[in-house]
């Protein structure tokens, strides 16, 4: 927030295929669907015994196999995280909520001092109010505590082994159908108002879209490997219907979705961010605008909220803090819009960035401690982020769809500043599967570009920081790969003189970005040598390692800039400025500052735009004298660091 190779399984032929080996998958549910559990064998591979613990559950509590695997899935992809809550302190494969102790032994980061607005022309805003504890924390936070009373399990069991979680999660799923009135039935189709009910949704949308998700990932199936190294599949029932007419029964509240702008498929509320003045002229906590007709949007930005969902609804609705289009909510996907597409929201950092970007927040937690989201939440964001890239036409790629952490300083004295949220644990490579444009391959091998691609759950590299200052972070899987001076992983980290300017060395900090690529990410190959790749990163030639056996970046096509010829070095940019000309009578004209960085003869950049210089000038709360200025001098979009950068057109060849 402001603190702070293609997936088989994502296409239809995949899925086909499941179904064809869905007889021999079935043979492995029927007898859970009995009430039966098989019995044990010495033999058992370890790899089979996460599926054995769902069968046992499933029979215990009379649950159907297929709606316990459909509802973990939903909420944790079946892994187990060794323990660790997610970023709304839920637990284990089946996410029993625990927050209360959760988020006691979580202390808070501030990645920052980042100004939201990024604006030079206006006071910086760096609202520093910390999110609000709840006294009393919602039912769906605190789920773990009733599984705990209905199994007789401590609570300390069902946080820690997933084979006591999972009981914990069917024995709240049999509650759920009893307290509905129907029978513990052995037909999937009959547990819709369970599995609606086991959201935590507080409304019928939200649960009703839970609920449809889970009745499609028992549709379509499922099988992976968990984190724990555990297989699991979930055959496919593509003919499965639902009694949704239990829903009705449920008695949640109606939540009106007026004045949203949301795809169909996800349930959406309207909470409004006030554009209100207060003090001597001051206003928040964002500008009117008239996007797209004005200004073009092309960028969605990704956060977390480094905050509960409570009480970060608190803060956007108070007129002195900072603003941003959605958040979303973590065990439910449920979303709240706060500021129009049209509208300029404050959440980026860089106005240039804020003007031409919609930001959707994430209810979590960039590290703290283990820093895991829900398969909801990614999925409800995607839908999201789906339904905007189609309205406003924003390329699904990851020069359009940044991270926080993406977005770069405007000016030199920013950069130490800017934030690192969503962080390395945000799985890039699975969110995109879910937005239908998974990363892979896309040219030979061992050409000019590369598309940085590791193994989410195999790439663990080290990261210190998240609870305690240079202590080890828990071991996880990371989207992110790290930067070395030299093919050696003992050599020195990548310098980066912007966020340290005096000259200090990166480290292995989770908020530390200096030395690191994320997954999606374009990057032009400088050098080879054995299992080691070079690309040009910050000015500097940069080396991770990249087995073949085991690769973390894949070859890939597109164009890269490079330095016009007789030019030994080219200027940076944070944003792309209007040349003093484009700027009329009553509007000044905005300095153009350079990046403490240098793109030097002979190096290689890839690009995402080429786009116009252009300053929104909204100063006051008066929208009469706002201006969108837009030049003819041209810039480019490149990949320059971890952060994406801006070269002038008119200071490089581009080399398609």
């Amino acid at each position: 927030m402001h603190r702070s190779a293609t997936d088989p399984k994502g296409t239809a032929e995949h899925r086909r295929a499941r179904r064809t080996a869905g007889a021999v998958a079935s043979a492995a549910l029927l007898l859970p669907l009995l009430g039966a559990a098989p019995s044990s064998t010495a033999e058992e591979a370890p790899s089979a015994q996460l599926e054995r613990a769902f069968s046992t559950a499933a029979a215990e509590y009379h649950v159907p196999q297929s709606v316990l695997l459909a509802v973990s899935y939903l909420q944790s992809r079946w892994d187990a995280h060794a323990g660790a809550p997610s970023v709304s302190g839920g637990y284990g494969p089946m996410h029993l909520t625990d927050a209360r102790t959760a988020l006691a032994e979580a202390p808070h980061h501030s990645e920052g001092t980042e100004d939201a607005r990024g604006d030079s022309s206006r006071a910086a805003l760096r609202p520093v109010a910390l999110v609000p504890s709840d006294s009393q924390l919602p039912a769906r936070l605190k789920t773990l505590t009733k599984a705990a009373e209905l199994t007789g399990l401590p609570a300390e069991r069902l946080r820690t082994d997933p084979t006591a979680n999972l009981e914990g999660g069917a024995a709240l799923l049999a509650a759920a159908q009893k307290n509905l009135g129907e029978p513990l039935s052995q037909d999937a189709a009959d547990w819709y108002g369970a599995v609606a009910s086991f959201s935590g949704a507080d409304d019928t949308a939200t649960a009703a879209a839970y609920a449809n998700d889970v009745y499609q990932v028992m549709r379509e199936g499922e099988e992976r490997t968990t984190d724990a190294g555990q297989r699991v599949a979930l055959a496919a029932q593509p003919e499965l219907s639902a009694d949704t007419a239990q829903l009705r029964r449920a008695g949640l509240r109606t939540a009106s979705a007026v004045g949203t702008e949301c795809p169909e498929t996800v349930s959406c509320e309207w909470v409004p961010a006030p554009y209100s003045e207060f003090g001597e002229g001051d206003y928040g906590n964002h500008d009117l605008g008239d996007r797209p007709a004005s200004q073009s949007i092309k960028y969605i930005v990704i956060h977390d909220t480094e905050g509960t969902w409570d009480g970060v609804l608190k803060l956007v609705q108070d007129p002195t803090y900072v603003s941003w289009n959605y958040t979303l909510r973590s065990t439910d996907g449920h979303i709240a819009q706060h500021v129009k597409t049209k509208d300029v929201a404050w959440h980026a950092g860089n106005w240039y960035i804020n003007a031409k970007s919609i930001g959707l927040e994430h209810e979590g937690f960039l590290a703290e401690p283990d820093a895991w989201y829900t398969e909801e939440m990614y999925r409800a964001s995607a839908r999201l982020v789906k339904y905007l890239s189609k309205k406003y036409d924003v390329p699904l790629d990851r020069q359009h769809i940044l991270g926080h952490d993406n977005v770069p300083g405007p000016t030199t004295s920013t950069i130490p500043g800017m934030h690192t949220d969503p962080g390395p644990y945000w799985d890039w490579e699975h969110y995109f599967t879910l937005l239908g444009h998974p990363f892979h391959r896309s040219t030979k091998p061992g050409g000019g570009l590369v598309t940085v691609l590791p193994d989410f759950a195999e790439n663990r590299p080290v990261y210190t920081g998240c609870v305690t200052k240079g202590e080890p972070c828990a071991t996880h899987g990371s989207s992110e790969v790290r930067l070395y001076s030299q093919p050696d992983d003992a050599s020195p980290l990548i310098k980066d003189i912007g966020l340290y300017p005096k000259g200090d060395a990166s480290t292995t900090g989770v908020n530390d970005v200096a030395s690191r690529v994320s997954t999606g990410q374009r990057y032009a190959v400088a050098d080879r040598d054995g299992d080691w790749t070079a690309i040009w990163y910050l000015g500097q030639k940069a080396w991770f390692k990249n087995p073949s056996k085991q690769p973390t970046a894949v070859a890939a096509s597109g164009s890269v800039v490079t330095p016009k010829a007789g030019l030994t070095d080219i200027p940076v940019y944070g944003r792309a400025y209007p040349e003093k000309e484009a700027y009329p009578a009553g509007v000044p004209v905005q300095s153009v500052s350079r990046l403490p960085y240098k793109l030097l003869e002979g190096q290689q950049y890839a690009v995402g735009d080429k786009v116009p210089g252009e300053y929104f000038y909204a100063p006051t709360f008066d929208t009469a004298p706002h201006k969108v200025v837009i030049g003819t001098d041209m810039y480019y979009e490149i990949q320059f660091g971890h952060r994406v950068a801006f070269v002038r057109a008119a200071d490089v060849d581009l080399i398609p």
